[in-house]
């Protein structure tokens, strides 16, 4: 039974244009020599943001992976060789880019802004064959599920419009008072949890701002919040039924 908290200052690190934009990689590329390799159909994590002021990545390509953003703090705008318009989005929001054959895009953070950047292996074997799609969701289309001390987001689930090709991913955001919470698990999934904000402890192991954690093989945990706190979760597959692209051309 494993969990296995990795703090803000072992993950990799990023930056862009000099320092405007900053980040840290729960999940990063070969190259960023990070501890955690990809798994399951998660290939990439990073939470970037603006210390300051806006900042932009200039256009670059994208092929086969599903690329999702998820705005935590302030907004981005973004731009694809597709859409070929600046799009807005706020706190709450979600792109997905499916890239299929190929796309390119830019985006820009804006003043001390903050997002997570993740890419999905939907089998790329397939989605190379298939032409680039685009969606944008807004914080008011995700179902909320409130109870007692905690608020449940359901960004890709039950009753959520967000839809992706990769094979069983979920992805919630849980809004914690203070308190001790116990969460239901399947324990033939992979459960990837970052703390965006607050503190907490699961089941012994501390985990602060920044915090990624990574469980599987339980069927429940518990979560011992110590103050307000944030918490994102995605839930992807032990088992996927086809070779990723870290399987095939990385590892």
């Amino acid at each position: 039974m494993s969990i296995v908290v990795y703090s803000k200052e072992v993950q990799a690190s990023g930056r862009f244009n000099d320092g405007e934009i900053i980040e840290k990689k729960p999940i990063g590329f070969p190259q960023d020599m990070g501890e955690l390799k990809p798994y399951s159909n998660l290939f990439y994590w990073a939470n970037a943001w603006t210390p300051n002021s806006k900042s932009t990545i200039e256009l670059h390509p994208h092929q086969g992976f599903e690329i999702c953003s998820f705005v935590i703090k302030g907004g981005i705008k973004h731009y694809d060789s597709k859409q070929q318009k600046w799009i807005p989005l706020i706190k709450g929001d979600v792109q997905i880019i499916r890239a299929g054959s190929g796309i390119s895009h830019a985006e820009e953070i804006l003043d001390k802004s903050e997002i997570f950047q993740i890419w999905f292996d939907p089998d790329i074997s397939k989605t190379l064959n298939k032409p680039a799609t685009y969606d944008d969701y807004k914080q008011k289309d995700f179902p909320v599920i409130l109870s007692d001390k905690m608020k449940t987001t359901i960004i890709k689930g039950d009753k959520s419009l967000f839809e992706m090709d990769s094979e069983g991913v979920e992805i919630k955001e849980y809004d914690f008072d203070k308190g001790v919470f116990n969460l239901e698990l399947d324990d033939k999934s992979i459960y990837s949890f970052f703390l965006i904000n607050g503190s907490i402890s699961i089941e012994n192991d501390k985990a602060l701002k920044g915090a990624f954690v990574k469980i599987q093989d339980r069927k429940q945990v518990s979560f011992d919040v110590f103050e307000k706190s944030q918490v994102f979760e995605v839930k992807t597959p032990k088992l996927i039924t086809y070779s990723t692209y870290f399987e095939r051309f990385i590892n």
